[in-house]
């Protein structure tokens, strides 16, 4: 598990992760070298990793949740192949060994062509669940680990957008796709590889941030805060207290993600745990008095892919 200071500084990247080095170290009160030492080393043994999210809000409204039962011994096949598409930025595989989770996003034509030819197509395949999004209460960039005050965590926050995002360019879809990989890299750095002078990259990002286009995500083991459980939770709440309860998961400092589903349920949650007693202990305290008629809880055994990022544990 990762210390004190650890954890400080990836909740630090959680609530800006292109906070410069010094504003960390000023928060949390420790030299400007230490937090450079520390990141060095999380960021370069790959423990820690910090990534541009794909604007999954604005493409909410469009996307998929997907649950596609594999036949056993295929289940890695089929996942790294949902994890080759650009338009799908979270793949799972959860436990037993024969589901696959995965968020689809894109238009029509890509997934149709995924749910009505290349699913069936496979026969490792033995059936498939889409799910689509009617709202999105949070994802996983909303969610913090918990190891900073309010205080501090009001300190590093960056200004909320400015006005509605901008139309990106060639080059701002440059830089875009190099945070995607990479979203800490300096700014003399993106310039480099984008053949433009530094103080263009700089206007271009600040452009960017201010249209809430610079949203990032912290890839890191949940093992390493002490979470031992990742699960979904397909729930089934009346239409009449959906609101209210998808707000209150959203709310909630397990939750990493929380979304209103047409399909066989109305509401998925995302829950990190630190064993499974806390999971039933969020069952019974949490799920009980909003109201839940109905709870399926599938665990993910391993991460594949997250934010657009494939996880380098995984094999393939």
């Amino acid at each position: 598990m990762l210390d004190a200071l650890d954890r400080q500084l990836v909740h630090a990247l959680q609530v800006d992760g292109r906070a410069e080095v010094g504003r960390i170290a000023g928060v949390l009160g420790v030299s400007a070298r230490t937090v450079t030492r520390r990141l060095g080393r999380l960021q370069g043994t790959g423990a820690v990793r910090v990534v541009r999210m794909p604007d999954t809000r604005a493409a909410a409204l469009g996307a998929l949740l997907l649950r596609v039962r594999v036949l056993r011994g295929r289940v890695d096949a089929i996942a790294l192949a949902l994890a080759a598409r650009e338009d799908v930025p979270f793949v799972d595989v959860m436990l037993g060994g024969q589901e696959v989770s995965a968020v689809v996003l894109g238009g029509a034509a890509g997934r149709d062509r995924l749910l009505y030819g290349q699913l069936p197509a496979t026969d490792a395949v033995v059936e498939s669940t889409a799910h689509a999004v009617l709202h999105l209460f949070a994802d996983a960039s909303a969610w913090r680990c918990g190891a900073l005050t309010a205080d501090q965590e009001a300190l590093l926050a960056p200004p909320p957008p400015a006005g509605p995002p901008p139309e990106p360019d060639p080059l701002d879809h440059r830089l875009l796709d190099l945070l995607a990989v990479d979203a800490r890299r300096s700014h003399a750095a993106l310039a480099a590889a984008a053949g433009t002078p530094e103080s263009t990259v700089r206007r271009r990002l600040h452009r960017l941030a201010a249209g809430g286009l610079l949203r990032t995500h912290v890839s890191v083991d949940p093992r390493l805060l002490g979470v031992g459980v990742d699960a979904n939770l397909w729930l089934e709440v009346p239409p009449g207290r959906l609101a209210a309860a998808g707000e209150a998961l959203a709310r909630h400092p397990q939750v990493h993600g929380v979304l209103a589903t047409g399909g066989p349920t109305n509401l998925m949650a995302a829950v990190f745990c630190p064993d499974h007693a806390a999971l039933y202990r969020f069952h019974t305290e949490v799920l009980g008095p909003l109201g839940v008629r109905r709870a399926e809880t599938a665990v993910v055994a391993r991460a594949v892919k997250r934010a657009g990022v494939r996880i380098r544990q995984f094999p393939g």
